[in-house]
């Protein structure tokens, strides 16, 4: 059996789990809730079983440790079991109302052979350094915050007014995993613009509400039936029974590594492998987390549903032009699709940050760009690829998940002809259609109306820059330990 991939199902597991707990979508109490603290919890787990197993192999060249303040164990310490120690004791720590779950978990490894009390004891040393090593990152807490009135800033969703703001210290006050600097992007759009105006055209008509589609002006083009597919299928917006993002892109990449044939050995990945690539792709997201939170922040840019119903000067808090008349682009009561309240009877809603840049965008290309390193794409092709050659089922589209109205969604078996590039781009587009977030917090676009990643505007362009660093940093071997200190 392969023991990483054992236990990073474990791990998506608990991430599962950890939101079905949840009382509901416009009152969470998951122990490490958000898409930021979610992605922390798994390259915490991630780097201590890649850590575990290199230390127990004391293979530096091809395994090269993360953490150098443990000396190796006993030569005949089991990896399997220094793995499974470090994970379930990671795991517990974050998760601790699943305690029992880790602890069954723990029980069916099927462990057995020579060395597992020199594992045993090896994993949760490991486990306790990464843990120390991440004690003082920051909640997800907004306390201590206030929203800015100005036009263009981030405020609550007006259909979820006491939704509060996600962690907006988070970004500035964490240190790295794995990043060699504090990415930055340049501005979105600036209001009034016209790549602002297209950008508002485009999702106020394909991310609109279904039942305000017959509002639309006759210039505006709908979200189709396709459009509304791919929505719901990269959600994943912390519901029951689902979880947050980094769940489904680890989802993807276990399916990948089942076919995928790694370069450096012709052939699929071994356990070895498993251990760099998921401890590469999980410190890649926990720096998006960290990255994407701190640009967000800094530009404090405003979600669609605020955007489109106060496009008019005389719409808003700060409001200062007297009009008995609103311009055409305004629509005061629009509201989105939303990110879906899948498993519950809570109504859709719009996530409660900001919006430039798009999380999504940034975790999905992070993971999936640093994965298509791993398999040999070259840095800074930005071409789609053949890496993919299975399919996979979104857990919000498996047959078995229902909307808000109680209706069960169908299963959709979905194919991706172009790689990991094509679900990169599909990912970021798909906030779109659910209208919580304009298309520049993806990506922008040239002339021809093609993605254009040379600028540096929005989360596909910062998260290929947060992969390509972080493989780049580490030799092209393992994720190598981020001297990136907290901005403040």
């Amino acid at each position: 059996m392969d023991h990483i991939l054992y236990w990073n199902n474990v791990a998506l597991e608990a991430n599962r789990r950890d939101f079905s707990n949840a009382p509901g979508i416009n009152n969470p109490n998951p122990e490490q809730g958000g898409p930021t603290l979610s992605s922390r919890a798994l390259a915490i787990v991630h780097l201590a079983m890649y850590d575990a197993h290199a230390g127990a192999k004391n293979d530096p060249v091809k395994l090269p440790r993360y953490l150098n303040t443990l000396s190796p164990p006993a030569p005949v310490a089991s990896p399997a079991a220094a793995v499974a120690a470090a994970a379930h004791a990671c795991l517990s720590a974050l998760y601790p109302r699943q305690k029992q779950h880790f602890d069954a978990a723990h029980q069916a490894a099927g462990l057995s052979g020579t060395g597992l009390t020199e594992g045993h004891a090896f994993g949760l040393a490991v486990a306790a350094a990464i843990l120390t090593d991440r004690a003082d990152d920051p909640s997800g807490s907004d306390n201590g915050y206030a929203a800015s009135m100005h036009p263009g800033g981030h405020r609550p969703d007006p259909a979820n007014p006491k939704q509060g703001f996600h962690a907006p210290f988070y970004g500035a006050r964490s240190k790295g995993f794995a990043i060699t600097k504090r990415h930055e992007l340049d501005p979105p759009p600036a209001l009034g613009s016209t790549e602002y105006a297209e950008a508002l055209k485009q999702v106020r008509g394909k991310g609109i509400a279904p039942e305000q589609m017959g509002t639309l002006p006759n210039s505006y083009e709908n979200r189709t039936p396709y459009e509304t597919l791919i929505g719901l299928y990269w959600a994943y917006d912390g519901p029951r029974e689902i979880g947050t993002p980094p769940r489904l892109y680890n989802q993807i990449i276990r399916e990948l590594v089942q076919t995928a044939i790694n370069p450096a050995t012709g052939s699929i990945n071994d356990v070895d492998d498993n251990a760099r690539l998921f401890a590469f792709v999980n410190a890649a997201m926990g720096d998006a987390g960290i990255l994407a939170w701190d640009q967000k922040y800094i530009h404090d840019f405003w979600r669609p549903v605020l955007g489109i119903r106060e496009y008019d000067t005389a719409m808003g808090p700060s409001a200062s032009t007297p009009s008995h008349v609103i311009s055409n682009e305004c629509d005061p009561f629009w509201l989105p699709l939303g990110a879906p309240a899948s498993n519950s009877s809570d109504r859709n809603f719009t996530p409660p940050f900001p919006a430039y840049p798009s999380g999504h965008a940034t975790f999905g290309a992070a993971a999936l760009h640093i994965a298509r390193l791993f398999f040999g794409v070259p840095i800074k092709d930005r071409n789609p690829d053949t890496l993919f050659n299975g399919s996979i089922v979104s857990d919000e589209l498996n047959g078995v998940t229902h909307d808000n109205a109680g209706n069960v969604r169908p299963r959709h078996v979905r194919s991706f002809p172009g790689g990991l590039g094509q679900m990169i781009v599909e990912n970021s587009l798909s906030r779109v259609y659910l209208g919580v977030h304009w298309s520049f917090d993806g990506f922008a676009f040239d002339n021809s109306g093609n993605p254009d990643f040379m600028r540096n505007i929005g989360g596909v362009p910062l998260g290929l820059a947060i992969a390509e660093d972080i493989f780049t940093a580490g030799n092209l071997i393992a994720p190598a330990k981020s001297t990136v200190d907290p901005r403040s």
